[in-house]
């Protein structure tokens, strides 16, 4: 299998186009991270036997209800419980972490998992200012930002072990990697992830497109922007050796439940969740009585409109026809779907109930 084999999905059932899982590992109230965790995994094992191409877990800090700060030991506890889907992440900050540091975490997590690994890459913090300097060890954030196609190409020099000779860096190896196959007695596949460049603005979707890199947008939280965005990476688009041509998928909040008040419910509650997050308060995810009784400012309830606006939600039905019209809309080559709602078994039932709706195999 070549890399371009890794990158693109096959369509299953009726589904328009691959389906995917993006998990932030939520955590309600009254629950622990200990049974998040183990919802990822009933998730992953689901999404797995119900045909859905890949997992990725997106990295977040200082958020007491996304218990997702660490994707690379997340992976690595999914890749355990399961054996064919893709696993990645959706995505690492780079500008979080040395470059060696992700080259060795997924050249690890490559060597636990052999061919099904994506690196998923971000240029912002995934958290607040100061915490994001808690992480990088310095103020000046905007530095980190402006380095991301630097600490990219160091990054990718890391993972294929090929810096040139007299380059700093030269007599450094990401291990494991490819230094292991050309030791001697060394047997170490050289295979390495295939890099995916992630955003919610044109920035990484003009450099993706540059480097033809698969990219992935956020439409979840940026939906304004989804079509600006991929429209500059498929015009900015050059062939290359991982791409002949575009492939990009979107992120998309969907939940699906057999009781489409139900839905209402867990949408709101996800909703004041995310109006504590942008207002400064981070929390856990509020139950939807918390959410029902909560008395919004008229501010509050226009963000909470607008946000909810682009959460697709509702019977299964309800959301197949969501889907099916954002993809008909953005031309996405795959949608990404992440579920935000107070009651693990019910994001669980959600992807279930989706995959019902697209007639994807049954689980053996």
């Amino acid at each position: 299998m070549n890399e371009t084999d890794e990158i693109r999905g096959k369509a299953e059932g009726t589904a328009p186009v691959p389906l995917s899982v993006l998990d932030l590992v939520t955590v309600g109230a009254g629950r622990t991270a200990t049974e998040a965790l183990r919802t990822s995994v009933q998730i992953s094992r689901l999404a797995e036997s119900r045909g859905f191409h890949r997992y990725w877990v997106a990295e977040h800090h200082s958020m007491p209800g996304v218990a997702s700060s660490s994707p690379a030991v997340i992976l690595a506890h999914l890749a355990a419980h399961t054996t064919r889907i893709r696993l990645g992440s959706g995505g690492v900050m780079l500008p979080n972490h040395a470059p060696l540091v992700i080259a060795e975490q997924f050249g690890t997590l490559e060597a636990m998992a052999p061919g099904r690994v994506d690196l998923g890459l971000g240029r912002a913090p995934g958290t607040d200012g100061a915490t994001a300097a808690a992480l990088r060890r310095t103020d000046r954030l905007n530095e980190g930002a402006d380095d991301f196609p630097e600490q990219l190409a160091e990054l990718t020099r890391f993972l294929d072990d090929d810096f040139p000779p007299g380059h700093r860096y030269a007599r450094i190896h990401a291990v494991p990697g490819p230094i292991q196959s050309t030791s001697p007695g060394g047997v170490q596949s050289p295979h390495r992830p295939p890099i995916w460049l992630l955003g919610s603005s044109g920035f990484s979707a003009r450099l993706a497109g540059s480097l033809g890199l698969p990219f992935a947008f956020a439409h979840h939280f940026s939906a304004q922007n989804t079509i600006p965005a991929l429209d500059l990476y498929r015009e900015s688009f050059r062939p290359s050796a991982v791409l002949d041509a575009p492939y990009a998928l979107i992120g998309v909040s969907a939940l699906a439940t057999d009781d489409e008040k139900e839905a209402r419910r867990q949408v709101l509650a996800a909703a004041l969740n995310m109006v504590r997050l942008r207002t400064g308060r981070p929390g856990l995810v509020p139950t939807p009585e918390e959410a029902e009784a909560y008395e919004f400012s008229a501010m509050e309830r226009e963000f909470i409109d607008t946000w909810n606006s682009n959460v697709i939600h509702g019977t299964s039905d309800e959301v197949r026809a969501g889907l099916d019209d954002l993809q008909k809309r953005t031309g996405a080559d795959e949608l990404m779907l992440t579920s935000h709602a107070h009651s693990g078994d019910l994001r669980l039932r959600s992807y279930d109930l989706i995959a019902d709706a697209y007639g994807l195999p049954q689980a053996s």
